[in-house]
């Protein structure tokens, strides 16, 4: 009766030690959004600044590291295109939402619609979006942005 409550005990605290081993990991698991990358133009994707994430203002940089979860990227296209027409008022920043899910990378970008030539103060001339993604190891950086 004994070795079976020793054995019971042995078999609980193997499981919380494996439940403690775990969470660590799940709390170190990210994804990174990445800007830098410029896409191949022919594919009609442009690059992007982040100017806000979550509605907080940001200063931009190439990788955003960030626990899994919905996020909110506050994003200004760098459409070079010279068959873009509309006037600098037009060209004003728009909401990516994107689900980051840990050990992704998220290359975002503008597309550019070039299905109509547009003029002016026509703004739907282009979208946030992510143009590639892949498996990335996420070494977790405690910086405010992912707090």
């Amino acid at each position: 009766m004994a070795s079976l409550k020793a054995g019971a005990v042995v078999l609980g605290l193997c499981s919380l030690l494996s439940g403690c081993a775990s969470s660590p990991e799940q709390t170190l698991s990210c994804g990174t959004v990445s800007g830098y990358l410029k896409p191949d133009a022919s594919t009609h994707w442009y690059r992007v600044v982040v100017t806000h994430l979550n509605g907080k203002a940001v200063v931009s940089k190439p990788n955003y590291q960030l626990a899994p979860g919905d996020y909110e990227f506050t994003v200004a296209e760098l459409i070079d295109d010279p068959s873009l027409g509309v006037s600098l008022s037009a060209r004003t920043p728009k909401i990516l939402k994107l689900t980051v899910d840990g050990h992704q990378r998220y290359h975002i970008g503008a597309l550019f619609h070039t299905d109509k030539r547009y003029m002016g103060k026509d703004s739907s001339y282009w979208e946030p979006g992510v143009w590639q993604q892949e498996a990335h190891e996420c070494q977790f950086d405690l910086s405010p942005e992912t707090k």
